[in-house]
């Protein structure tokens, strides 16, 4: 199975990748982006690739199987890249790469409920060793938790009216199934407040998404050790898909004095891209440079 990475050719300009580097790329998925790095890296340039989806892993070694001892595959979250780096004794790389967004096989194969298109069980974990599910949540959250939930993590603005309908229908049967929310949600919100672009579901299942993973805090952490894991002059671009990452992203490089911002404005796909690939419209792309240290610049 092979998906069609976003933002491809504007991601490696930023990047840079060049012959004998070390890189990451923290969001592994079906190893689409970590291709490309190899091959502008290459002959002896390495990348080390993260992600907590086993089946993710399990699919990239076998797409990048020609490649060798050139990949490294690390079933961790990208919050703990450092950790994983340090077990390798790998100090510090030339860059860093996140595709915050859904795999395809995350979306499409999955059968765990990522997707409203069909009815699946409402699990949504992207690590099936984590303890909580969407449906967990649903069930035994209060109404006020389940609308923080959805507003902060969805902006969702019927928030409230959807957490007190799922709190009033799960007296009756409790919530195991995507078809069961979907259902629930577009109940809740009025026909004629019914949005026209996007399924009427998709900020509650993003805001659950989100939620279950522990999303914005894991890209919190790994903003934060960017300049524990860069070299100096090495990069890091992160593709987001909505408006929270995308700020989080935005600030966090804004207001280290360590990074030199190299995206005045997010970089985002083509149209020729969003014909080819629907799935990469919301895409956007911010990359930064660590910047010498005071130290050594005052040594030089």
């Amino acid at each position: 199975m092979l998906h069609t990475p976003v933002l491809l050719k504007e991601t490696l300009k930023l990047l840079a990748p060049a012959d004998g580097g070390i890189y990451v790329d923290g969001t592994l998925g079906l190893g689409g982006h970590t291709r490309a790095i190899l091959e502008q890296c290459g002959p002896t340039g390495k990348v080390i690739g993260f992600d907590r989806d086993g089946d993710a892993i399990s699919l990239a070694q076998r797409n990048l199987a020609d490649y060798g001892k050139r990949v490294t595959f690390i079933r961790r979250n990208f919050a703990e890249i450092k950790k994983g780096l340090s077990e390798l004794d790998i100090a510090h790389v030339d860059g860093l790469l996140l595709d915050i967004g859904l795999s395809s096989l995350q979306l499409d194969a999955s059968g765990r409920g990522f997707s409203f298109k069909g009815n699946e069980p409402l699990d949504m974990r992207m690590d099936d060793r984590g303890q909580v599910t969407a449906a967990d949540l649903l069930n035994r959250r209060s109404a006020d938790e389940l609308a923080d939930i959805f507003y902060y993590y969805g902006e969702e603005r019927h928030a409230r009216r959807i957490a007190a309908r799922i709190v009033s229908e799960r007296k009756k049967i409790g919530f195991e199934t995507t078809g069961q929310l979907v259902a629930v949600v577009a109940q809740a919100i009025p026909k004629r407040f019914h949005p026209k672009k996007i399924h009427v579901a998709t900020k509650v299942f993003q805001a659950l998404r989100i939620a279950v993973n522990g999303e914005l805090e894991s890209l919190a952490r790994i903003l934060d050790e960017t300049v524990d894991i860069l070299k100096p002059g090495g990069r890091i671009c992160v593709i987001s898909f909505h408006s929270l990452e995308d700020r989080l992203v935005k600030w966090k490089f804004r207001e280290n004095p360590a990074l030199k911002v190299l995206t005045k404005k997010p970089v985002v796909p083509t149209a020729a891209e969003q014909e080819r690939n629907p799935r990469a419209r919301s895409a956007k792309l911010r990359a930064a440079l660590l910047l010498e240290s005071p130290v050594m610049e005052e040594t030089q």
